[in-house]
C-alpha cells in the first residue's frame, strides 16, 4: 500500500448534499480517505442511502483504492439519530436503560444493524458510555443509558454485541467519559478533576466492559483528565489512548477520534490530527469543511515523509482498521421495496 493510501485510511470525512460532492469525490479520488461519515444532511430515504453508499464506494473502487470504503453513522436512537424516515426510530439511550432489560437493547441493535447494513452502512458510532452523573451536562443527557455506571456497562455490553452479532461494527464513545461536565466539548474545552479510583468505578467501567464484549472501536473525547493527563485532552493523549485503553485495558481494536473541527481541538491544537494519530488514535475525524480536511491529509503526509509519524505508526493503523472494521462492513446484498 502507497504511503498516500495509507494516511487516506486514517482519514475518515463528512461532506454536504445527497450524491457524491465534487469535494468529497476529489478526498476519495486524490486524497485516498478511507472512510465517510453520513449526518442527516446526507440523508432522505433508505433507497437513496443506499444509491449514495454504492456510489461513494464505486468512486474508491474506480480510484484504485486498496481496501473498501468504509461508511459509518451516529445511529444512536432517541434525538441522535441521523436516518428517520423509513427506518425504525428507537427511544433514547435513557429510555432503553430505564426498563432494565439488557435484552431489549440488544434486540433494537440488531435491528438497527440489520437496517444500516441494507443501506451500505458498516460502523456505527453508538453506543454512548457515559455515565450521565451531572445533571448540567449540556450534550449527553438521554443519549446516555443513566447514572448507574453498572447500568451503562450492562446496556453497553447489550448493545455492543447486538450490532456486532448482524456485522456492523459499534463505536464505544466518549472515551473516557463525557458524563461529568457542564461544558459542551463542540464549543469549549472541559476538565474533569476526579481522582483515578473514583474513574475507574465510574466512567471506566463501561468501557472496560465494553473492551472485554469485544467492541470493534472506541471514540475519544477532547476532555482534560486532570488524574490521567493534566496537560492534553484524551483525543491527543498517548498516556489516555496508548497506555490507558491499550496498555492497561487491553483494548485491540480501532481508536476514532471524535469530530476535530470541534472548539475544544480546534481552538487550541492546530496540529491536532497528527498529535493524535502519534498518541494512538488509528482514525482522524473531520466531519464538515473540505479546506480543513486537506489541511489535514496533507499535514499527515509530511508527518510520514519527515519520520513524525513513523511507518511502524502507519501500519499498525492499517493492520487494525482492515482487522476490526473492514472485515465486517461488507453491505448487505439485498434489494429494497422503498
Amino acid at each position: 500500500m502507497k504511503i498516500e493510501d495509507m494516511i487516506g485510511q486514517m482519514v475518515w470525512v463528512g461532506f454536504r448534499g445527497t450524491e457524491p460532492s465534487e469535494e468529497v469525490r476529489r478526498l476519495i479520488r486524490d486524497y485516498r480517505v478511507g472512510g465517510v461519515v453520513l449526518f442527516s444532511r446526507n440523508v432522505r430515504t433508505p433507497r437513496q442511502v443506499r444509491t449514495l453508499t454504492d456510489a461513494l464506494r464505486e468512486i474508491a473502487w474506480e480510484a484504485g483504492h486498496p481496501a473498501p470504503l468504509l461508511v459509518a453513522v451516529d445511529q444512536e436512537g432517541g434525538n441522535v439519530a441521523r436516518l428517520r424516515d423509513g427506518f425504525t426510530q428507537f427511544p433514547s439511550a435513557m429510555a432503553m436503560g430505564a426498563m432494565q432489560s439488557p435484552d431489549l437493547v440488544r434486540r433494537a441493535a440488531e435491528v438497527t444493524a440489520e437496517e444500516l447494513k441494507v443501506v451500505g452502512i458498516g460502523v456505527n458510532f453508538a453506543p454512548v458510555l457515559d455515565v450521565n452523573v451531572n445533571p448540567e451536562n449540556p450534550i449527553i443527557g438521554v443519549r446516555s443509558y443513566g447514572e448507574d455506571p453498572e447500568l451503562v456497562a450492562r446496556s453497553g455490553e447489550a448493545a455492543v454485541c447486538g450490532y456486532q452479532s448482524k456485522g456492523v461494527a459499534a463505536t464505544a464513545k466518549h472515551f473516557p467519559g463525557h458524563g461529568d461536565t457542564s461544558l459542551d466539548t463542540h464549543l469549549a474545552l472541559p476538565r474533569v478533576q476526579h481522582p483515578l479510583e473514583r474513574l475507574r468505578k465510574v466512567e471506566l467501567l463501561p468501557f472496560r466492559r465494553a473492551v472485554d464484549a469485544g467492541v470493534r472501536a472506541v471514540m475519544t473525547t477532547h476532555i482534560l483528565f486532570d488524574a490521567l493527563d493534566p496537560d492534553l485532552p484524551a483525543t491527543i493523549s498517548h498516556k489516555i489512548l496508548t497506555d490507558l485503553l491499550r496498555g492497561d485495558m487491553g483494548f485491540p481494536g480501532v481508536i476514532i477520534t471524535d469530530c476535530l473541527e470541534m472548539k475544544a481541538m480546534d481552538r487550541f491544537w492546530p496540529e491536532a490530527p497528527l498529535m493524535a494519530l502519534q498518541a494512538g488514535a488509528d482514525v482522524v475525524l473531520i466531519s464538515h469543511t473540505y479546506e480543513l480536511q486537506v489541511e489535514a491529509l496533507k499535514l499527515l503526509r509530511r508527518a510520514a515523509e519527515d519520520g513524525r509519524l513513523p511507518p511502524e505508526r502507519i501500519s499498525a493503523s492499517i493492520d487494525r482498521i482492515s482487522l476490526s472494521l473492514i472485515h465486517i462492513s461488507e453491505p448487505t446484498r439485498l434489494g429494497m421495496s422503498s
